[in-house]
């Protein structure tokens, strides 16, 4: 497979306006460049959004264990201080 293969998508015009208007606020050099940044965006905001679930999970798995162990030693935090 070719590593700059052409492609040709064709857009809606209001979805096409859009591209245009980020590509004049982005500063783009082209239409391309304006799609290539919002996939990458995507990627990057799902692969954030997998790694947050997974520590969501783990952390729902850990605070039982994680809270009685603050419980057995909550008795040392005062400990020595007058």
């Amino acid at each position: 497979m070719k590593s700059n293969t052409k492609s040709s998508i064709t857009l809606p015009a209001e979805e096409f306006r859009l591209v245009k208007t980020l590509r004049t606020r982005l500063r783009a050099k082209s239409n391309v460049e304006v799609v290539r940044r919002g996939l990458q965006l995507l990627v990057e905001t799902t692969d954030r959004a997998a790694l947050k679930a997974a520590y969501r999970e783990a952390s729902r798995v850990t605070r039982a264990a994680t809270l009685a162990e603050m419980r057995k030693l909550d008795h040392l935090a005062g400990e020595g201080l007058d």
